[in-house]
């Protein structure tokens, strides 16, 4: 097998050739067809993520077909069209993950390769509308995206949101965008933020009412002026932009974070939090069950991911890096031969 590894921090990854895989009781071996990237990968790249034991396969979103299976798995999986899961041990309660909860491609070898072994139970059925690329957009992003807004942000994922005003902010990356257009086709009324004047027009070209700079020292005016307070704020950045979603939040809404990309707040105003009657909360990927009605809600509303870049999988090295500046709308994906 052919394999994009870490061998150490802040080191290109390297293409290697790797044995072929053995599944152990009740794994089994995808024949991966494509792979996305987040992030989390380049954060692992620069050093900026716990637990990093070089050597690793980074890559915790894919799609394939299962090629072999381990001891418990029956057979006839074998040729089946796949997604997978990219979490692993999320426990029993799923109000929060249990403390051995991790995300493939770190500490196990991932999908960044032409094969990879995973638990039986992480497997699900690709769905049929969507071609191998959008599947393995779709896993961490939207999973991540779905719980943000339906287990944890109380919108209604079977509908009847006509009133509630979504408001997401720095729209361009993968959860964001996936949260642009779950929240649309669950009938939600979507507007967002962005520094960049041509993300914004993109996200209205996918449902979007409107958006605002974040640059703008009033945006938050603009915002209320035009659209009025939103019910619900999904934000990954924090920092010192956090006072505002908290001044524009109407009262009695939710703020739900995926991330703090920008540090923590710089203060919490508090007397607005009590008085607003306002709920912040955390979030962070999404139980089996969570990505079970992810999975769902995609096939229901024949909803397909948006694509920034394919590149094969000899280039990944060169896509992670193109990450630290963020330009994407959407997803970057890497094609892979087997």
């Amino acid at each position: 097998m052919k394999a994009l590894a870490l061998n150490a921090i802040k080191s290109p990854l390297q293409l290697e050739d790797r044995p072929d895989l053995i599944p152990g009781p009740d794994e089994v071996v995808v024949s991966v067809k494509a792979a996305a990237l987040n992030r989390r990968d380049y954060w692992i790249t620069q050093g900026m993520y716990p637990g990093i034991k070089p050597p690793v396969i980074l890559g915790s979103d894919g799609a394939g077909i299962v090629s072999r299976t381990g001891s418990g798995i029956p057979d006839d999986w074998v040729g089946r069209d796949v997604i997978i899961d990219p979490g692993t041990d999320w426990g029993d309660n799923d109000a929060v993950q249990s403390a051995a909860f991790t995300i493939l491609g770190l500490p196990r070898d991932g999908t960044f390769a032409t094969e990879v072994v995973v638990p039986a139970c992480q497997i699900h059925s690709k769905p049929a509308h969507l071609d191998w690329t959008q599947a393995a957009a779709l896993p961490l992003a939207g999973v991540t995206a779905y719980r943000a807004l339906f287990t944890q942000g109380g919108l209604n994922a079977a509908g009847s949101n006509s009133n509630q005003r979504v408001l997401i902010t720095g729209i361009g990356g993968g959860v964001a965008t996936f949260a642009l257009q779950f929240a649309v086709a669950s009938g939600a009324d979507v507007w967002v933020t962005s520094s960049s004047p041509e993300k914004i027009d993109r996200a209205m070209e996918f449902g979007a009412r409107g958006g605002f700079n974040y640059n703008d020292d009033d945006w938050g005016k603009q915002l209320i002026d035009q659209a009025g307070a939103p019910n619900l704020i999904v934000d990954s950045a924090g920092g010192k932009g956090y006072g505002s979603l908290i001044h524009v939040a109407a009262p009695g809404g939710r703020i739900v974070n995926y991330g703090a990309t920008t540090g923590p707040p710089e203060k919490l105003d508090l007397f607005k939090v009590f008085w607003k009657q306002l709920r912040l909360q955390g979030t962070t990927m999404g139980s089996p069950n969570d990505f079970a009605k992810m999975l769902g809600f995609v096939d229901e509303h024949k909803i397909s991911p948006i694509i920034d870049s394919v590149c094969p999988l000899e280039e990944g090295a060169e896509a992670i890096g193109r990450m630290k500046s963020s330009p994407q709308f959407g997803k970057c994906v890497l094609s892979i031969q087997s």
